[in-house]
């Protein structure tokens, strides 16, 4: 460098180069870091004590979300516990029924009215033809143990109703994970027993497809229940044994003392006097499901019991003579008129090759076959087994040219709408039991219950037994 540069800034000219000093290493430094941040984190912890002790002293507001507000001496654990436990039963039933129904319309052919379902809408088999009262039993037991655990409903809702006013409503992660699944538990139960009691009655007074709702809220709900158990079960299973059930079922009013204080608050912190004794709870729900139980099941079961049925829908005396049984819908409902199958009627059937078009009168000159089965619907209600004769579609398949058909899509003169066609896949279709039916009971189909043509195949849901056939459309 000459003589006018500058000295190098890291120490006189011709020294040895030294770094600055490293202040992290200078005596006491680093034990008055550790302090410093000791202090910032003890005050941390000092604000959010406080904060925790001024939210916890928040009063509750008045009502239902005040702890002496909820009073009765039989309310506590082992009570919610005992009718938990029965529908920890049947509600894992009544899921498994309704998604059995749901295959049994044939989802993979396009039968399903579930939007967007995605892999909600998962089935892992096709639905079979045998036995052929398998849809009559698993919807009859659907419908009929849903009406029946109701009065079941009801009392673990009342078991419970406090930790629904709960103050705080969140306190921790933990509990706001508890809390949402309560929220989705009970809101879902009641949305799918509501929904399902009132299609039951054949009542639609839903924003939408009763199908889709019920669908995607028995999702919701399975959600919802699922994490309760799992949150839950241990909880229950200690209750349980926490009394003797014999024991309870022998105490009277009289006798009837509150449970011990438990974490959740069920148990009251000033009961009243016992007006009813656990055994009289137990035993009201009991007497209630029987009744509902008596009311109810008649309409699968059929024979004698089936005068008993008065929760069974509309049309209960469809009047007498060979199509004198139920049906859900007349023709005139769904817009059908006698000039749709008057003499102009024609059956279209297609194939491979030219369609082919057959009157009545041509279809009754043709081999007929017999078969006997019942009209089970998605409502719980089922018909004795009905005679029925006409012609087998595995025969109508190869008249169409393709005798090993893979599916049938059928279509009614009933005007656009659901249900007016149905697909029906290779195993429905070559079932020796499975016809395009032209005769019920020994006479001709009458108006409501399809004339001059309707599908019956074995152990298919009642909606998908397509009445008023105009055409059938063979695929391979």
């Amino acid at each position: 460098m000459g003589s006018g540069g500058r000295p190098p800034a890291s120490g006189p000219p011709g020294g040895p180069r030294r770094s600055p000093p490293d202040k992290a290493h200078e005596p006491g430094r680093l034990e008055r870091l550790g302090a410093a941040t000791a202090a910032r984190a003890a005050a941390a912890a000092a604000v959010a004590r406080a904060t925790a002790q001024r939210i916890g002293r928040t009063p509750p507001p008045p009502g239902p979300f005040r702890p002496g507000f909820w009073r009765s001496p039989i309310r506590g654990p082992w009570l919610t516990s005992v009718f938990g436990l029965l529908l920890l039963v049947g509600i894992p039933v009544l899921f498994v029924t309704g998604m059995l129904s749901y295959a049994a319309y044939n989802p993979g052919l396009g039968n399903d009215q579930t939007p967007t379902k995605g892999l909600l809408g998962f089935y892992l088999f096709d639905w079979p033809t045998h036995p052929y009262w398998l849809y009559r039993l698993t919807q009859g037991v659907h419908v009929t143990l849903g009406v029946v655990l109701v009065p079941v409903l009801l009392a673990k809702l009342w078991s419970v109703i406090p930790k629904l006013f709960e103050w705080l409503p969140v306190r921790t992660v933990a509990h706001g994970l508890e809390r949402l699944s309560l929220l989705m538990l009970v809101g879902g139960v009641i949305f799918e027993f509501v929904t399902g009691i009132l299609n039951i009655q054949l009542y639609y007074v839903f924003p939408g497809s009763f199908y889709t709702l019920h669908f995607y809220g028995a999702w919701v709900f399975i959600a919802g229940f699922v994490v309760h158990v799992a949150l839950r079960l241990g909880r229950m299973t200690r209750a349980l044994g926490s009394r003797d059930l014999a024991a309870e079922l022998r105490t009277g009013v009289a006798g009837t003392r509150p449970e011990p204080p438990d974490p959740d608050g069920l148990v009251p912190a000033a009961p009243a006097a016992p007006t009813m004794s656990r055994r009289g709870a137990v035993g009201m729900v009991g007497a209630g499901s029987l009744l509902l139980l008596v009311v109810t099941a008649g309409q699968s079961i059929g024979g004698r019991l089936r005068t008993t049925a008065l929760l069974a829908p509309h049309n209960r005396d469809p009047g007498s003579g060979p199509n004198g049984f139920q049906i859900n819908k007349t023709a005139a409902a769904v817009g059908v008129s006698p000039s749709h199958v008057g003499p102009s009627w024609r059956l279209e059937v297609n194939g491979h090759g030219p369609a082919l078009v057959f009157t009545r009168e041509q279809l009754l000159t043709m081999r007929q076959y017999a078969a006997a089965l019942p009209i089970a619907c998605v409502e719980g209600w089922s018909t004795a087994d009905q005679h029925w004769s006409g012609l087998r579609l595995t025969d109508l398949a190869a008249m169409s040219g393709l005798p090993d058909a893979g599916s049938v899509l059928v279509e009614s003169v009933q005007p656009p709408g659901p249900y007016s066609s149905v697909v029906l896949r290779d195993n429905q279709i070559h079932d020796p039991r499975a016809l395009l039916a032209l005769h019920v009971n020994g006479a001709d189909l009458s108006l409501d219950h399809g004339y001059p043509a309707r599908v019956i195949v074995p152990a298919n849901p009642g909606v998908n037994n397509t009445k008023w056939v105009h055409r059938l459309t063979f695929r391979t």
